[in-house]
């Protein structure tokens, strides 16, 4: 029997279709951004809006998983559910994720203990069109290799909910990795400014953001309570909108990079 496969929804859209154009940008980018000196991080906040908008501050936090290619080798993904209401969290009915750089495994001892808890179930639906964990894919490829990921769209769910699945599944070899952008359709300056607050309150682990701070504030929420409980430092790693990446400043969106490490 043929695995079941989560098709891309968003390749050719939100980054390119052609596996070695989408290479050659993904590498691009991760080349040019900032080197992260050691240690490697524990977990990670980055962005999730088509590559032209936020493909660099996205490539910021995944610069800091190089030197972890070969070692890493199964990651938690958790973002927004743009198009579907949906209590709690949903993982996809499938065996693998495909982008134009191949398949990705699903990880199917973290889906066995997701499923454990009571707040998490599968939902083919509320992945079917999701950008929010796609998008970050190709980026995990480029920068881990091979990789297994459990996908876990974010639906209504209080922080408290989100954390104890996040402690369920976050053991040592496990790399948690939030899925969220900031502000939206802010004018440029004002956009700085909230954009700026939020990222102080995320540094500082002070939850819960609302909604309208950032898209993945349920999932961000959850990993605030958790990475204070673990002792955790939070550091940002870039903190820009479309208005410097893509031009218009007129109406932003804003996007931040975040590494959470453990304190010295």
């Amino acid at each position: 029997m043929a695995a079941r496969v989560r098709a891309p929804a968003v390749a050719g859209s939100f980054y390119p279709a052609t596996s070695s154009l989408l290479a050659s940008q993904v590498d691009q980018w991760l080349e040019q951004a900032s080197a992260c000196p050691p240690p490697s991080p524990a977990a990670l906040i980055v962005p999730h809006a088509g590559y032209m908008y936020s493909g660099p501050v996205a490539a910021s936090a995944y610069a800091c998983l190089r030197a972890l290619k070969g070692r890493v080798r199964h990651v938690l993904l958790l973002g927004p559910c743009h198009f579907v209401l949906l209590n709690g969290l949903a993982h996809p009915d499938a065996e693998a994720l495909r982008t134009p750089l191949g398949d990705v495994p699903v990880d199917g001892t973290l889906r066995a203990r997701a499923e454990a808890t009571p707040y998490v179930t599968a939902s083919d639906l509320a992945h079917r069109k999701e950008h929010s964990l796609e998008v970050q894919l190709p980026f995990l490829q480029r920068a881990l290799g091979d990789f297994e990921v459990l996908p876990l769209v974010v639906g209504s769910a209080p922080p408290e909910e989100v954390a104890e699945v996040l402690d369920t599944l976050w053991t040592q070899d496990v790399l948690p990795i939030i899925s969220s952008d900031l502000s939206h359709y802010l004018p440029y300056e004002l956009a700085r400014r909230v954009d700026r607050e939020t990222a102080d309150h995320i540094l500082q682990l002070e939850g819960p953001l609302e909604d309208d701070r950032a898209c993945g504030a349920a999932a961000i929420n959850g990993l605030l309570l958790v990475a204070k409980r673990r002792g955790l430092n939070a550091e940002l790693l870039d903190l820009r909108s479309s208005g410097d990446t893509a031009g218009d400043k007129s109406e932003v969106v804003g996007y931040g990079a975040f590494a959470f490490y453990p304190r010295a």
